[in-house]
């Protein structure tokens, strides 16, 4: 791993994406939307909506990091709840994006498996891949971290006058799905009165 890394200090440094990171975040986002079938997104995304996720995923407890070197932020990651409604609570979906000059250096590799510690830490339960494209490099990084192919919507997207498919890819966290939730009320109710 180290040897990936030589051209940058050492190791990558991940942390707590800012406010301060928006632009280069939104700049690393802008190439996957221009270039890319990973994002379904045509018009890429602003540094004020950049600064408002990582302000929502601030205030909800959810993680939002990213990967630098100096200064310079060679990659992100973040989860949010999957789905708003209360169910989905504990079932996180992530988002990953490395720069362009980055890609295949690791990068991808650290981010997502600090962020799936974060958002253990962050009490999710399930974390969801939803992979634009079905892009390869994205599934085998996700596949390398223990996720599984859960389904596949056919032609869902269309983008680069490209009929586009979504591959859905699953991993539990912490303990999954084998233990309820510790906050979760009782609610007095038998799900199987037979």
């Amino acid at each position: 791993m180290i040897g990936q890394f030589a051209a940058m200090s050492d190791l990558p440094n991940i942390r707590a994406a800012t406010a301060h990171d928006a632009a280069q975040i939104a700049a690393v986002y802008a190439h996957h939307v221009a270039h890319g079938t990973a994002s379904f997104d045509t018009e890429p995304r602003s540094v004020e909506a950049t600064i408002a996720r990582i302000a929502e995923c601030e205030s909800r407890g959810w993680p939002f990091l990213v990967c630098t070197d100096g200064d310079l932020v060679l990659g992100y990651a973040y989860a949010t709840q999957f789905r708003d409604r209360p169910a989905y609570r504990l079932a996180c979906e992530d988002s990953i994006y490395v720069h362009p000059a980055h890609v295949g250096k690791g990068v991808g590799r650290h981010l997502l498996g600090a962020l799936i510690d974060a958002a253990e830490g962050a009490g999710f339960r399930q974390m969801l891949a939803v992979i634009g494209g079905g892009e390869p490099a994205s599934v085998a990084l996700h596949a390398s971290h223990g996720f599984q192919h859960v389904g596949q919507m056919r032609s869902v997207g269309r983008k680069f006058g490209r009929w586009l498919d979504s591959v859905y890819m699953q991993r539990a966290l912490g303990a999954g799905d084998n233990a309820p939730p510790s906050d979760e009320p009782s609610q007095g109710l038998d799900p199987d009165p037979a």
